[in-house]
């Protein structure tokens, strides 16, 4: 009861955060220079063509009027329609989102598998060679640039080796499975589509492997972190002194204890993985939402970047919340309401 009192406060306070964030994109969206209903009439549209299509989209009224049409709306389930493709955006969300959280899911799984093990490795090894090699290894995967890794990714095990395919979600001659949730890998195990899922995890593998690094660097050192101190307690000296083994301890002991910091970075990770997608989906041609919102912005479609911007704090705030409340699984001293 208290759990369900806490997560309608929590989700009630999102109301005023997608006001602000729906109020800051429409007011950045409105000042920018540029002429977006030139862009999207063509440079042959003459003016009663332009104006007719500003009429079209409410882009004559005054811009308070503007804003409070678009936030209703907004309330009302209706998210508007591209002013380039005149396309609904809905329908666009619908079809990048689940690109880009199937693209950060594999990140952020990949991060934590890698991440979480090698922290703990260098705590239990402090200032020993393997705790020297692992911070040298995530200060390398945190100093160079997304799309530096990239494209080498792409050059050595694309082009040179011929392992992974370089770009795209799908093959392009191959018809994807059937959409169930949106995300391949999920979709085709269950229509036992096997070979459709060989395809997708091929396609997903590099693009996701460089999309993890950075969260990977930042996980092991949060992980070596949260290890150090527990180690270093009275409980834990007794434990080793009753001849309770190395790995019980890190395991059941240690680890518990450290959690609630890891748990915390990864969900930071991966809301940071969503929105950071632009620069790994752009250069791998990935149909997310990041290469949408850069679309969008060469053509001065505010609509879908409006609505992108949403989403992202939508997501922020949930992963935000599923955090808060994984924090009362791991330790029973956390109580809500």
């Amino acid at each position: 009861m208290k759990l369900g009192r806490y997560l309608l406060g929590r989700l009630l306070q999102l109301i005023p955060l997608l006001i602000g964030l729906s109020l800051l994109t429409f007011v950045v969206s409105r000042v920018i220079p540029g002429d977006p209903v030139g862009l999207a009439a063509g440079p042959q549209a003459t003016e009663e063509i332009k104006e007719k299509l500003r009429q079209d989209f409410g882009l004559d009224k005054p811009l308070p009027l503007q804003y409070i049409t678009y936030i209703s709306n907004l309330f009302k389930g209706d998210w508007g329609q591209s002013l380039y493709s005149r396309r609904e955006v809905a329908s666009d969300l619908r079809t990048y989102f689940p690109a880009t959280l199937e693209l950060s899911l594999a990140a952020v799984i990949i991060a934590t598998l890698l991440g979480v093990p090698a922290g703990i490795y260098s705590a239990l090894y402090k200032n020993k060679w393997p705790d020297h090699l692992t911070r040298m290894a995530a200060l390398f995967f945190v100093s160079f640039p997304a799309f530096w890794l990239a494209m080498i990714f792409q050059l050595f095990f694309g082009l040179a080796l011929g392992w992974f395919p370089i770009g795209k979600r799908f093959n392009v001659l191959t018809a994807p499975p059937d959409t169930i949730t949106g995300l391949y890998l999920i979709d085709s195990l269950l229509q036992l589509n096997f070979a459709a899922f060989g395809t997708a995890l091929s396609h997903l593998t590099i693009p996701a492997l460089v999309l993890s690094f950075g969260s990977l660097a930042s996980i092991a050192r949060t992980s070596r972190a949260s290890m150090l101190e527990p180690l270093h307690t009275h409980f834990v000296r007794t434990e080793r002194a009753t001849g309770i083994s190395e790995s019980k301890i890190v395991r059941k002991y240690v680890l518990r204890n450290a959690l609630i910091p890891i748990v915390t970075a990864v969900g930071l990770e991966f809301g940071w993985l969503m929105a950071g997608a632009v620069l790994v989906e752009s250069i791998f041609d990935w149909p997310g939402l990041g290469l949408y919102a850069v679309e969008s912005s060469l053509r001065l479609d505010f609509q879908p970047i409006m609505c992108i911007t949403i989403i992202y704090g939508i997501v922020f705030s949930l992963i935000n919340i599923i955090t808060d409340v994984t924090y009362s699984f791991i330790d029973p001293r956390v109580r809500y309401g």
